[in-house]
């Protein structure tokens, strides 16, 4: 049951904001290009210093708490699940944030947008 605790830590942040998606209808699972656009890249870097850091030594990995399945470079599938849900979660309370409060604006909204909600 150990071995599921990284996984399960996961599953326990997805679950206390997927909600928010429904409830809130903060669309960010429809709007799927822009959710990849705002997750590959941290993906990606985080992946490479993952690797980096295990590859020298600096880091490493509770085998005990980890599923064992290993990507290239030696980094648990469990880590790469953590650099998809942690984004995800943080985008779903951001979007839920502004669903609630409309005129809060991030720096993404079109002239148009920002107009509207000044009026």
């Amino acid at each position: 049951m150990a071995r599921l605790s990284y996984v399960a830590i996961l599953a326990f942040v997805l679950v206390g904001c997927l909600w928010l998606e429904i409830a809130l209808r903060t669309r960010v699972l429809r709007r799927w290009r822009r959710l990849l656009l705002s997750v590959v890249p941290v993906v990606f870097v985080f992946f490479a210093w993952d690797a980096y850091a295990v590859a020298q030594g600096h880091w490493h990995f509770d085998l005990e708490r980890i599923l064992g399945v290993y990507l290239p470079g030696s980094v648990p599938l469990d880590e790469i699940l953590f650099f998809l849900a942690i984004p995800l979660a943080a985008i779903l309370t951001l979007e839920a944030v502004r669903s609630v409060n409309p005129h809060w604006s991030v720096g993404d909204e079109s002239a148009d947008e920002t107009d509207a909600g000044q009026r």
